[in-house]
């Protein structure tokens, strides 16, 4: 069974919603990404170091998220030793693509309570952080940006509970390499201040679209489940 609904190939699909995500991903990360590009000596910005530096910061990012769905999927693994636990996890990770376009369209921000639970591993992470600090080199940025990927992210937590969901390591790493992709563009757009293209993806009406596409991803997904459901 294809777990995203409408025959979208599964990376495909991962890809579609890290950019429908990215005025979360803005919200959420834009500041940090500004905060990076003007702590760089004003003598070395460069367009091509800064872009350079750009893509660094994210390369690393994306590997955490690869790390993070490699490691969800082996858990996936251990949890679906039982048939009917796959279907558990599959509705689970249909639930949390839900939460994740409420969460995108402002409409309801409960994922905030799950991005709790990552703050302490993140008060671990981020004095590692500082040390690199000012980033002057493209190592420096990778290695920042494989930091920041640990952020506490409802976004990225709802991804995660799909990855779990496929139980299959290296897909769980593709899957959360194709999100980062999708987050790309919003992100570099903040890095390298192309104002016109952040303030789209964060107009009210992207969010309220981009929502609703993920919904009806979700909900075709829980149709397509609910005769397993009903047989387990």
């Amino acid at each position: 069974m294809n777990p995203t609904g409408f025959d979208l190939p599964p990376l495909l699909a991962a890809w579609v919603f890290g950019l429908l995500g990215g005025a979360h991903c803005i919200g959420m990360c834009g500041g940090i990404m500004s905060a990076l590009a003007f702590a760089v000596p004003p003598s070395m910005r460069r367009p091509a170091r800064m872009a350079g530096l750009m893509l660094g910061y994210n390369l690393g990012r994306i590997a955490s998220y690869m790390v993070a769905g490699t490691l969800a999927a082996a858990l996936g693994t251990l949890v679906t030793l039982a048939p009917a636990a796959r279907v558990v996890l599959e509705v689970f990770a249909a639930v949390m693509l839900i939460l994740m376009a409420l969460y995108i369209a402002n409409w309801w921000k409960g994922l905030l309570a799950l991005e709790g639970l990552g703050r302490r591993l993140w008060r671990v992470i981020e004095p590692l952080g500082r040390r690199l600090m000012p980033v002057v080199r493209l190592p420096q940025a990778v290695a920042l940006g494989a930091l920041w990927g640990w952020l506490p992210c409802g976004l990225v937590y709802s991804m995660l509970a799909w990855s779990m969901a496929t139980a299959a390591p290296a897909q769980g790493a593709l899957l959360m390499g194709a999100f980062g992709l999708g987050t790309l563009p919003a992100l570099l757009a903040t890095g390298l201040a192309a104002r016109a293209l952040s303030n789209l993806i964060r107009h009210p009406a992207t969010r309220t679209l981009a929502a609703l596409v993920i919904i009806s991803f979700a909900l075709y997904q829980l149709g397509t489940l609910w005769p397993q459901a009903a047989h387990h």
